[in-house]
């Protein structure tokens, strides 16, 4: 089982950008598919990205396209999620997972880090 830990959150105001990391132990990161999720309070959780084992292929939800970009280093066992002209709809606490399937299917994600808060606000 990997475990992974979400860093890189904070407060930032309307535009700003953040850079998340999630770092991964007990197994190396290169195995998985790996993905971000995000939670807003009061509604459901929401597929941000993901990245295949090698970064050949991505996924970035509508809401985030070409303003989000996902990404990873094998050789440091971390992948990153670049955030770009946040907006206030982007508050949330995010969380990286892993997908031992290849896919990018969200049930086959099944390793979580505990999550980290983004708040985008002025």
């Amino acid at each position: 089982q990997v475990q992974l830990v979400e860093s890189g959150g904070g407060l930032v105001l309307p535009g700003g950008s953040l850079r998340l990391s999630c770092a991964a132990t007990g197994r190396t990161l290169s195995r998985y598919t790996m993905g971000w999720f995000r939670q807003a309070p009061g509604k459901e959780r929401e597929f941000v990205a993901a990245i295949m084992w090698n970064g050949g292929a991505t996924y970035h939800a509508d809401s985030v396209k070409g303003r989000f970009t996902i990404s990873r280093d094998n050789a440091k066992n971390t992948m990153y999620l670049q955030m770009n002209s946040l907006k206030p709809e982007d508050t949330a606490v995010y969380y990286c997972a892993a997908n031992l399937e290849g896919s990018f299917r969200v049930a086959g994600f099944r390793s979580w880090g505990q999550g980290t808060q983004v708040t985008v606000s002025s």
